[in-house]
């Protein structure tokens, strides 16, 4: 007699599934984002978008705010160091570093206290 084996327990998929953050947790990774794309642009938007999206709806609207943001802002330095041939580039390189030290802190307190922030400049890339 020939017995059947029994079924292979049910596989996850590769990783594993991703486990929600805590509320505090959730918290400061958004405020480290959004502080981050001060210093170093997009590319903390993009790794905490990559990574925490699936972590909980609060950090995924964050990120996802964070990094339209920033490559809307990132568009405005490409903007600005073309026209800095013509002279008036300057003047929007200025205007972008501003904006992104200004908007960046707001949304930073904005993601400290627990807050939805959307930027009141940004082009919708990711949602």
């Amino acid at each position: 007699m020939s017995a059947t084996p029994p079924p292979p327990p049910p596989q996850q998929p590769y990783g594993g599934q991703a486990q929600s953050l805590s509320p505090a947790d959730e918290k400061l990774w958004a405020t480290l984002i959004h502080i981050g794309g001060i210093l170093f642009n997009w590319i903390p938007a993009l790794v905490g978008y990559l990574v925490l999206k699936d972590r909980g709806p609060f950090i995924r609207s964050h990120t996802a705010t964070a990094l339209n943001f920033q490559i809307t802002l990132f568009i405005g330095y490409v903007v600005g160091w073309i026209l800095s041939i013509v002279g008036i580039g300057l003047i929007i390189l200025l205007a972008v570093w501003v904006l992104n030290i200004v908007f960046s802190i707001i949304a930073a307190i904005k993601a400290n206290q627990g807050q939805f922030y959307t930027y009141p400049i940004a082009i919708k890339f990711v949602s």
